[in-house]
């Protein structure tokens, strides 16, 4: 890296293509940006790509995100300009936590206690480096969409954290709802909606502390809920993952395993569902009725695939 950079404010900006549009930000403003993370390192190590996580950025100024650098940036931009910007690594210590947050949106939490992120960091090698040995970091920076309050419709973005907890329980019976007059679909956008919100206010907290494993606790019966819309869809791999993301966490939980199973039956993973079911039954007894109805059920379709197996195949050689 350049030597210019020593001796600097704690953030210097380089534009790299002007924007077509000044623009002014105020609390509530939602922008849109991708955005490109590298260490200032010899090499400017790579560590985050908007493009490449699937999804631009979007931060509603003034509502407490986690890196506050950020909202300084971006309103230091016109619309459509792309910027580098060398950040002081005093000002970027939660990045680690950031990163992994939005890495990970949408894939299976593995749970780990205080003592474990201690000793393993946050299970992303790159990230625990930084952890151990931080250093000034370069963003770059496209700003690709700029909206005032008053011009999208209130979203999770917007709200602050207090409001985004109240949506939830809100946001739940309207699934449940939705769910009993079975509109699948309408349910499992509420559903989703819901997790999001918890899922951006686990943005706010270091894994692993008691604030983020609360939040994480919330968000188990929504992703169980989520997963029975998707089974009623007869999406049974979307099932699976999120009841498999719910057993990282929690792995006895008779619902996930049972849900899961059923999933796995209808994906034809007998040998998966066996094991699920007979978990089932050893954690709770009293479901030994219906998880014996299930196994029949299993049983039933084995013998019937390997009729059509025997009859597919009759009189051929190998």
């Amino acid at each position: 890296m350049s030597d210019s950079c020593q001796n600097t404010p704690l953030i210097t900006k380089q534009i790299v293509h002007a924007g077509t549009k000044n623009v002014s930000f105020t609390i509530g403003t939602k922008v849109v940006f991708h955005f490109e993370t590298r260490k200032c390192d010899d090499d400017g190590t790579l560590l985050d790509d908007s493009r490449r996580l699937g999804r631009p950025m979007e931060l509603v100024l003034g509502k407490q995100f986690k890196l506050e650098a950020w909202e300084s940036m971006v309103q230091m931009m016109a619309l459509n300009e792309v910027a580098k910007f060398r950040v002081d690594k005093s000002l970027v210590g939660g990045y680690p936590f950031v990163s992994k947050t939005l890495r990970e949106v949408g894939k299976p939490v593995k749970h780990r206690c205080c003592a474990a992120l201690q000793n393993e960091g946050v299970g992303h090698k790159d990230l625990n480096e930084l952890l151990t040995s931080p250093c000034d970091l370069e963003f770059t920076f496209e700003l690709i969409k700029v909206e005032s309050p008053e011009e999208y419709e209130r979203e999770s973005w917007q709200m602050n954290e207090q409001e985004k907890l109240q949506d939830v329980p809100v946001l739940r019976e309207e699934g449940n709802t939705l769910y009993r007059k079975g509109e699948y679909e309408a349910a499992a956008k509420k559903y989703a909606q819901a997790i999001g919100h918890l899922e951006q206010l686990m943005l706010n907290e270091k894994p692993g502390d008691k604030e983020w494993l609360d939040l994480d606790e919330k968000k188990r019966p929504l992703l169980l809920n989520y997963a029975q819309c998707k089974f009623q869809q007869g999406d049974y791999y979307a099932v699976i993952e999120h009841c498999s993301a719910v057993l990282k966490t929690e792995k006895d939980n008779v619902k996930a395993l049972f849900r899961r199973a059923k999933a796995h039956v209808r994906a034809w993973n007998p040998a998966e569902a066996r094991v699920d079911f007979l978990r089932v039954l050893e954690l709770d007894p009293s479901l030994s009725l219906v998880v014996h109805k299930e196994l029949k059920l299993l049983e039933d379709l084995e013998h019937k695939k390997y009729e059509e197996d025997k009859q597919k195949f009759k009189g051929k050689m190998f």
